[in-house]
């Protein structure tokens, strides 16, 4: 028994030349048409209209992460403030 691939698939080849040989017109206006439904319907939506729904997958998650500590900004010291009363220049003892 011959277990070669070119072997046991000669006459699957043999039998797909006789088809085009005879038919190859008629195989490739069928396959032309084919072509240009398939197209048209991609087209129009026909590949969305499959998926009815919500087609997005929402997944709840918790995430934890690690953050350094807040640091509070350093105090603000020295800084003097002149008032004056009523408008007058003179300041507040």
């Amino acid at each position: 028994m011959n277990l070669n691939p070119a072997e046991l698939l000669n006459p699957i080849f043999n039998a797909l030349d006789a088809l085009i040989e005879n038919d190859g017109v008629y195989l490739y206006l069928v396959f032309v048409w084919l072509a240009l439904l398939a197209i048209g319907w991609i087209f129009s939506g026909g590949l969305r209209k499959r998926l009815k729904g919500n087609p997005v997958t929402v997944i709840p998650a918790i995430i934890f992460t690690m953050q350094p500590p807040i640091q509070s900004p350093s105090p603000i010291i020295g800084i003097e403030v002149e008032q004056t009363w009523n408008g007058d220049d003179e300041t507040m003892d």
